[in-house]
């Protein structure tokens, strides 16, 4: 299908491991096309209109591990051929190639990264780049998915490797967006082309520094306090770094309970709320985009971007979901 692309390509991925690794193995395969690789403004699970007229000039797209509002994708193909790689929750657009096997139907636990269906996709073998995806989104949670973690577990004996490198290399890439370094994120994919081996990506040392400042705004979040209401735990934090999604599945894995936490610090005029839980989080996809928020997520993750006059009210809602 790729021979079918002419022209100049542009790749859009997600800023964190897994949109890394999905651009990595697609740039690789995509190495005798003219292609740029661009990720979103960070934070936005939408394309701005700048971004919008800036990309109308390709005549090829695609998008890896992001769930891009429908009316972004349809904009897209007007002038260029579009091509999605996903796992999250949404519609499928009818009018692109759109291989997103879970909003076909298909079980999210056998399609637990974008990393890993373009791996199959692209018919590779098993290698660090499929699985990291799997990792960066999962943690340590995928061990509860016995059919991946074997194959993760074989896959560490085969390289001389363990879980919790693999874990470390997903924290390191992660570091990029999580402190706004957008250009870091872009150059990541290539970077992991020509040097992408396991200690290259331990030892960058660039990678390594910001994990250790990472660390400490997390422990300061973590530590500030947190109300409960009704068995939901409910987390208000300021901060500019991009940590929100980590923060919520450490505090909802600790606590095992459903999660929620609003980051008023890291856009001016619009807040961060994103949910771990325990229910299907689609009918709050569903209701936060027919509020005319940017919204998406997974089965068990909802994540929006809400203007700042209208947060208590839709955390309100959310609260009510989770309860019911």
């Amino acid at each position: 299908m790729f021979e079918k692309l002419k022209g100049k390509g542009l790749l859009i991925h997600h800023w964190d491991t897994d949109g890394i690794c999905s651009a990595r193995l697609l740039l690789e395969q995509l190495s005798d096309k003219d292609i740029t690789n661009k990720t979103p403004q960070l934070g936005n699970y939408y394309l701005t209109e700048e971004e919008l007229e800036n990309y109308s000039k390709y005549d090829f797209v695609i998008v890896a591990d992001m769930s891009l509002p429908e009316d972004n994708i349809l904009r897209l193909a007007k002038n260029a051929q579009v091509m999605i790689f996903d796992h999250h929750l949404g519609k499928v657009v009818e009018q692109v190639f759109h291989n997103n096997p879970v909003i076909k139907g298909g079980n999210p636990d056998k399609y637990p990264s974008a990393s890993w269906i373009v791996n199959d996709f692209l018919g590779n073998k098993i290698n660090l780049y499929g699985l990291l995806g799997i990792i960066g989104d999962h943690e340590q949670k995928i061990k509860n998915n016995q059919e991946f973690y074997r194959i993760i577990t074989d896959f560490c004996n085969e390289n001389g490797l363990n879980f919790d490198d693999l874990l470390k290399m997903a924290y390191l890439l992660d570091s990029n967006y999580k402190l706004g370094d957008k250009e870091a994120v872009e150059e990541a994919p290539r970077l992991l082309i020509e040097n992408g081996t396991a200690d290259y990506i331990l030892n960058n040392q660039k990678w390594n520094d910001n994990f250790n400042k990472l660390n400490q705004e997390l422990e300061k979040q973590l530590n500030m306090p947190d109300n409960e209401i009704d068995g939901i735990i409910l987390k208000k934090i300021n901060t500019s770094y991009n940590i929100i999604s980590t923060l919520t599945r450490k505090v909802a894995w600790t606590s095992e309970k459903n999660t929620v936490v609003i980051n008023t610090g890291f856009f001016g005029d619009r807040d961060q709320i994103y949910v771990r839980s325990k229910k299907n989080a689609e009918p709050l996809i569903v209701k936060g985009k027919s509020l005319g928020f940017k919204c998406g997520g997974k089965k068990e993750v909802f994540g929006a971007i809400v203007p700042k006059g209208q947060t208590d009210s839709f955390v309100q809602e959310i609260l009510e979901f989770l309860k019911m």
